[in-house]
């Protein structure tokens, strides 16, 4: 039976970081989202490229402390977590509302350059596409219908099971990637040059 993912509130996020627990943050976005804006001490392993086994060993960090996860507004995150569950790892918590949430809920975040959200992305490509199938339809041959129809399919199966193949396409586009600081292995090992910072823990180094 697959485990329901927990969650925390940004409040009480909030909280945990005011009183100095330790919080382990894992922001599960696309590179370039997560460059534009995210809360301080997170570390960005996208979701597309999550391996739970790596980042569990990577973790500076008994296996009993709990590991939180972010994205930009909760459903990635879920996501996140859910994987993590299936892979044993149980300890596993969603930040409900993701990084908006948080950001409005006053946690200190940090600001980059301007970037299009993935869902945004998702959203444009879907209704262009829907767009093409129809006009095609309409003056080129009514077999053309058949590509709004397959989007339509495509967005309820996202809908039912809160997954959507378009939106991992779409983050392992190169617009949505940020050229690796150092060596070329940087971005195949997001952890391992991640920044040290544990938001909870008064310290400016994390366990991740």
């Amino acid at each position: 039976m697959q485990a329901t993912a927990s969650t925390v509130t940004p409040a009480e996020l909030h909280e945990y970081i005011r009183h100095g627990k330790r919080v382990d943050l894992v922001d599960v976005r696309t590179p370039v989202e997560f460059q534009e804006l995210h809360v301080q001490g997170a570390v960005n392993v996208p979701l597309d490229r999550l391996e739970p086994a790596a980042v569990m060993k990577a973790r500076k960090a008994s296996a009993d402390e709990p590991l939180y996860v972010i994205c930009r507004s909760g459903s990635r995150g879920r996501q996140a977590a859910q994987k993590f569950h299936q892979a044993g790892y149980p300890n596993v918590i969603n930040v409900e509302g993701g990084t908006l949430a948080c950001e409005a809920a006053g946690l200190p975040v940090v600001r980059g350059k301007k970037a299009m959200s993935l869902e945004r992305q998702v959203r444009i490509v879907a209704g262009s596409l829907v767009l093409l199938g129809a006009a095609l339809g309409w003056f080129v041959h009514p077999a053309f219908i058949a590509i709004s129809a397959f989007i339509g399919a495509g967005l309820v199966f996202a809908g039912i099971t809160d997954t959507c193949g378009m939106g991992m396409l779409l983050a392992r586009m190169p617009w949505n990637q940020v050229k690796p600081q150092g060596s070329p292995s940087a971005s195949k090992q997001p952890l391992a040059n991640a920044p040290q910072c544990a938001v909870g823990s008064g310290q400016q180094g994390c366990g991740l």
